[in-house]
């Protein structure tokens, strides 16, 4: 088989092609004054530049594709902008992670969410401007009653779920064949077959745990987000996955730190947010974004987007009531905790008592109370 000449190969890095001009010669007006051996030259140099161009944007070192970052932008122009998925929280073609608590309703926002980007229609206080789509929700939760209930009137007048949104369990009846690499590879392998054989573009993982034992573990968290990293880059895919916090302060801010295996999560995800919920309010949640690349801050905890799980008839949804304080929603520090004291310390400070007037009121030592100052200073 004849070699492709240098200038028309594609770039060596992971097979993937490059975006560069292509020469073609078809409506190339040559007078005819001009010999065929003036021609042949004239073509050869601008076939040689090409060639350079090509190997200028192709170079390659290990693991590393070196361009002059103008052939970058030259070819991100060519991309689409990132359109909104779901406000600022989540756009297309990131990979994202929700993460919460549990029985905070990470299902419920997750199904609402995937019910608006199969219509096209944005949920009520938040953005969407992407088309309809297709959207695969790979439950690994709940149970086809349990999903029932959600969405049903006490099991009469059900909700009328757009036909492109599409939910998949996995199969009691499988049987894994014998020559497949393990449980969790066979999983990864049937999760890429479906997105193939549906065509989606959006996939909704409920949730990663299920994905890979121990997700918390570095070691396990790395390889998972490779794979989902992979898929999305692969199928040009936007994937929410949604994740569990581990017993955590709940009179402290939601922070990054407070994902399992955070990480390796984080450092692999595009975007990642949030739901908080509020001590006072067993009805009342909050969403704050953890990370974002193609926005810039909009709601972190001085302005996370407050929300209530409500049922008004047969779909049990996020209502937005507004924006607020991520303080508000933070739980009392008991007494005698470290914030506890801190706080208090820092109260009759800020009132303009001394240190030694401090100490007699709280009855600890003036030295403890320096000390206390001193740490909330650095923190």
């Amino acid at each position: 088989m004849e070699e492709k000449p240098s200038y028309l190969r594609t770039g060596d890095a992971a097979g993937i092609p490059t975006v560069s001009p292509k020469i073609d010669f078809s409506d190339l007006n040559i007078p005819a004054t001009v010999t065929p051996r003036i021609t042949a030259m004239f073509k050869e140099e601008l076939l040689r530049d090409n060639e350079e161009y090509w190997a200028q944007e192709n170079e390659v070192r290990g693991l590393f594709l070196v361009r002059p970052v103008k052939k970058w932008i030259d070819e991100a122009k060519n991309e689409p902008i990132p359109k909104m998925l779901f406000s600022e929280f989540w756009h297309e073609g990131e990979l994202c992670i929700l993460f919460s608590d549990t029985n905070l309703g990470k299902s419920v926002l997750a199904i609402q969410i995937g019910n608006s980007i199969s219509t096209g229609t944005p949920i009520p206080g938040f953005r969407i401007d992407a088309d309809a789509q297709k959207v695969l929700y790979f439950d690994f939760e709940m149970s086809k009653k349990q999903l029932e209930v959600r969405y049903a009137a006490d099991y009469k007048q059900h909700y009328q779920f757009h036909p492109d949104f599409f939910r998949a369990v996995i199969d009691p009846d499988f049987d894994m064949p014998e020559d497949t690499a393990g449980y969790e590879q066979y999983l990864a392998d049937s999760l890429e077959a479906t997105v193939q054989a549906f065509g989606a573009k959006v996939l909704i993982i409920d949730n990663l745990t299920y994905l890979r034992n121990e997700t918390e573990k570095a070691h396990s968290a790395l390889p998972l987000m490779k794979q989902l990293k992979r898929m999305k880059t692969k199928y040009r895919l936007s994937i929410l996955a949604l994740a569990h916090t581990p017993k955590r302060d709940k009179s402290k801010p939601i922070t990054r730190n407070d994902l399992h295996g955070s990480k390796m999560l984080i450092n692999f995800c595009d975007s990642a947010f949030a739901i908080g919920e509020n001590p006072k309010d067993k009805d009342v949640r909050y969403l704050k974004q953890i990370k974002q690349r193609n926005t810039g801050e909009m709601y972190g905890a001085e302005n996370v987007c407050v929300c209530v799980v409500n049922k008004p008839h047969n779909f049990l949804q996020y209502e937005f009531t507004g924006f607020g304080r991520e303080w508000d929603h933070l739980k009392e520090p008991s007494e005698g905790s470290p914030d506890h004291l801190l706080e208090k310390v820092r109260e009759l400070h800020d009132v303009g008592m001394t240190q030694r007037e401090i100490a007699a009121e709280l009855a600890i030592s003036a030295a403890k109370v320096n000390r206390v100052l001193k740490k909330g200073s650095e923190e």
